[in-house]
């Protein structure tokens, strides 16, 4: 395994174990500030609006998230990467029923000038389920 994949890998794990957490810092600065997010129901959104969202879903009361992922396929293609993966998720808002997502994600990452990863373009096709 490459320098390149295991610090891809090791991105991933960090962007799961923060949002377990409810780490929004931590979770933002994965993220480059051209990224762009597609997700089912809803048009592309980019970085300040996925903070926004976040932001709002925590001053509803911090939801308890848990789950567990799969990395399917890493391809590191020079200073790009894109990121086949397989996610099972709970969220359980305060107060509020379990929702349970499972499904496949692609995402697009490139290394920037300060020699990190970033994720770039996320489609994540985890459909809503009760």
């Amino acid at each position: 395994m490459s320098e390149d994949e295991r610090a891809i890998r090791e991105l991933v794990e960090t962007w799961f174990t923060a949002s377990q957490r409810g780490d929004l810092t931590t979770v933002l600065d994965l993220i480059a500030d051209d990224a762009i997010f597609m997700v089912a129901g809803r048009p592309p959104f980019d970085k300040a609006a996925f903070a926004v969202a976040s932001r709002g879903a925590a001053a509803a009361g911090a939801p308890q998230m848990d789950g567990r992922y799969r990395i399917d396929e890493v391809r590191v293609l020079g200073d790009w990467a894109y990121l086949r993966n397989f996610l099972e998720i709970s969220v359980t808002p305060p107060g509020g029923e379990t929702m349970r997502r499972s499904g496949h994600t692609l995402a697009i990452l490139r290394k920037e000038k300060d020699g990190r990863w970033r994720l770039v373009r996320d489609a994540n096709l985890l459909p809503f389920g009760g």
